[in-house]
């Protein structure tokens, strides 16, 4: 399965990488919540450590130099997030995690309508010398050409 996440990746924009991130964090977050239910501590830890190490990974890349107050933004909703996974989890509550699901849904969908639209997804590519595909970081964000070989399996 890993390898066909990462080759699914493999052409992606910029922005399509950053839907996958998101999407990896409402999958750990499903499993956290589902984890709750079956009391099942372990599995609900290891859930919100992925979740967590997805939104710190998103936090870290982001580029307050040139994405202004927009990566402001961001990095107020990435550790709002952060707070309210960590909060969910040690209440072991999956009303908790469903609202920090919900946050996240609304701010993916947003991504993932940039992505779809021409423009922006012109505007965040650039050719790579190291590699075939086109991709450049999004407005805000560090280059990471390697996020899509990286060891994220969201």
């Amino acid at each position: 399965m890993a390898d066909y996440r990462e080759h699914a990746l493999e052409g992606a924009s910029a922005l399509d990488l950053v839907v996958a991130l998101y999407d990896g964090i409402l999958r750990f977050l499903y499993a956290a919540g589902e984890a709750v239910e079956r009391g099942d501590v372990t599995a609900r830890r290891i859930a919100v450590k992925r979740a967590l190490d997805i939104v710190i990974h998103l936090q870290a890349r982001l580029r307050m130099d040139i994405g202004g107050r927009p990566a402001q933004v961001l990095s107020e909703f990435y550790a709002s997030i952060f707070a309210q996974i960590v909060q969910a989890s040690q209440a072991a509550s999956r009303l908790k995690f469903e609202h920090a699901i919900d946050c996240v849904r609304n701010v993916r969908d947003a991504w993932r309508e940039a992505a779809k639209d021409p423009e922006a997804v012109a505007v965040t590519s650039k050719p790579h010398a190291a590699a075939s595909r086109s991709q450049a970081p999004v407005q805000g964000y560090e280059d990471r050409s390697d996020l899509a070989a990286s060891r994220w399996t969201a």
